[in-house]
C-alpha cells in the first residue's frame, strides 16, 4: 500500500488577548511544555515552543491530515483551559483572536528554531508589532492593519 509522505513546517505566532504581559516567567515554561504536548497529542511534530510575556511562537512539523486552523484552534483552546485551571493569573486568561502561520522549507528549520529560541533577546530591540509586520512583509501577505492584533504601544 502506498503511503503519504510530506514535509510541511509551519510557524504559528499568536498573542495574549489585549496583548497583556500575562505569560510570566515563573510558569511560562510550563505553558510552553503543555502546548508542545497538545501538538504531540494531535500526532504532529512539536519542534519548538517559545515566546515572551505577550506572545508565542510555535514551530510544527505538520502532517497533511491536520489543517493549520484546526491545530491552532486546539492549541489556543486547550492552553487557555490549562492556564485558567492552574490559576496562574487572578483573572480569566485567553488568547487574542487570529494568528500568523508561516511556512518554511526543511533547509530553513535550524534558523527558524534559533530565532524562536532567542525570543527574549530578540525583543529587547524589536517590538512584537515590528516583528509581526516584518513577517507579513517578508512573506508578502496582504493585510489591513486594522484587522491585526491589538497593539500595546497604541
Amino acid at each position: 500500500m502506498a503511503g503519504t509522505f510530506s514535509q510541511i513546517y509551519i510557524q504559528y505566532v499568536f498573542a495574549v488577548k489585549g496583548r497583556s504581559n500575562l505569560l510570566q516567567k515563573p510558569w511560562r515554561e510550563e505553558v510552553f511544555k503543555y502546548i508542545s504536548g497538545i501538538i504531540s497529542g494531535k500526532n504532529q511534530k512539536s519542534i519548538i515552543v517559545n515566546g515572551v510575556s505577550d506572545h508565542v511562537h510555535v514551530l510544527v512539523g505538520l502532517k497533511p491530515s491536520m489543517s493549520i486552523s484546526d491545530l491552532i484552534r486546539d492549541i489556543k483552546n486547550n492552553s487557555t483551559n490549562f492556564i485558567n485551571d492552574q490559576n496562574y493569573i487572578n483573572s480569566k486568561f485567553s488568547w487574542q483572536e487570529g494568528y500568523g502561520a508561516f511556512s518554511y522549507a526543511h533547509s530553513q528549520i535550524n534558523n527558524v528554531y534559533q530565532y524562536i529560541l532567542n525570543q527574549e533577546e530578540h525583543h529587547r530591540v524589536k517590538t512584537f508589532k515590528e516583528e509581526y509586520l516584518d513577517f507579513l512583509h517578508k512573506f508578502e501577505i496582504e493585510h489591513n492593519e486594522k484587522f491585526l492584533f491589538d497593539w500595546l504601544d497604541e
